[in-house]
């Protein structure tokens, strides 16, 4: 394996999932019960964005201007100038971006207009964890786990694998909290990982039918990520949906014009949140004509 997610950290797609995921984890715990979080592909849980404009040997574009950068922008211009339609204080984005900033300034940056360290899906599911809440964070890259561990090892009801996530969802599940919420954000490296995708959710609700799943998917290919949602349908999931972000049409030269989450069993109503923010970020993060934000049920709740 050659993923690193620090080339990435903070465009639009990381945007997009977090996001999304903010409100899952909200949606969750609109229940005073705990829940387990588990992270099958956690990754090394913060990233360094000055570590993102270089290659393993040569300088390259760094993406997260596009992605954080936009909002963190327009966030400071709406402060500076009332005119501008931003995130607005009832806005779901709101708490997302004040995590990002917090969790940049717990890791020493600060300037206020500077983001130096972007958090992964860990760190800003930590920052939301009630104590009845648990984390188990999975990664079987060694260098990504080794750096994931000493982030969170000493962390309280938080525990750190190094563990391939599709096995962690059979080991797991059903945790003794009886409420679970599990991420599946794998890099996509391998031909067969939809396949991977699809026989862990076959097995995640045999052990566990009222779980929620959330697995993001690139749109690199619509034939490919078509093909995903019908194989999901076709598991006979309980209520279901897919949310995607596409920030550039079909004649678009970016290799990655768009990604998606498909949620399988999501907090009540919470669609009613998603939408209106799915099309707030088109509005924020959209690189060139023909994208979209939509959000379609795959199973209707």
């Amino acid at each position: 394996m050659n993923y690193r997610h620090h080339y990435h950290a903070g465009n639009f797609a990381d945007v997009m999932k977090h996001a999304v995921l903010v409100q899952l984890v909200r949606g969750m715990q609109r229940k005073e019960k705990g829940f387990l979080y588990l992270d099958t592909h956690a990754g090394r849980g913060a990233y360094d964005l000055a570590a993102a404009d270089h290659g393993d040997t040569l300088e390259r574009k760094p993406e997260h201007p596009d992605g954080i950068g936009r909002l963190l922008g327009e966030k400071t211009d709406a402060q500076n100038n009332p005119s501008v339609d931003a995130t607005q204080e009832t806005d779901p984005l709101r708490e997302y971006i004040q995590l990002v900033r917090a969790f940049d300034r717990r890791c020493g940056n600060l300037e206020p207009d500077v983001l130096r360290i972007y958090p992964g899906s860990p760190s800003l599911v930590r920052a939301l964890m009630r104590p009845q809440d648990r984390m188990a964070l999975c990664e079987k890259h060694p260098d990504e786990f080794a750096s994931l561990r000493g982030k969170f090892q000493r962390e309280p009801r938080v525990s750190v694998h190094e563990i391939d996530g599709y096995t962690a969802i059979r080991a797991m599940l059903p945790p003794p909290e009886k409420r679970t919420l599990v991420l599946i954000d794998p890099p996509f490296e391998a031909q067969d990982e939809y396949e991977a995708i699809t026989r862990a959710l076959r097995e995640g609700l045999r052990r566990m039918p009222a779980a929620t799943f959330a697995v993001w998917y690139p749109l690199t290919e619509r034939a490919r990520a078509d093909d995903f949602l019908n194989r999901l349908a076709m598991l006979g999931p309980p209520p279901t949906f897919a949310a995607e972000l596409t920030i550039a049409g079909e004649t678009s030269s970016l290799k990655m014009r768009g990604c998606g989450m498909a949620v399988i069993n999501p907090p009540w109503q919470i669609d009613q949140t998603l939408a209106p923010m799915l099309d707030t970020l088109y509005q924020s993060l959209a690189q060139s004509p023909g994208g979209k934000a939509t959000l379609d049920w795959i199973v209707r709740e």
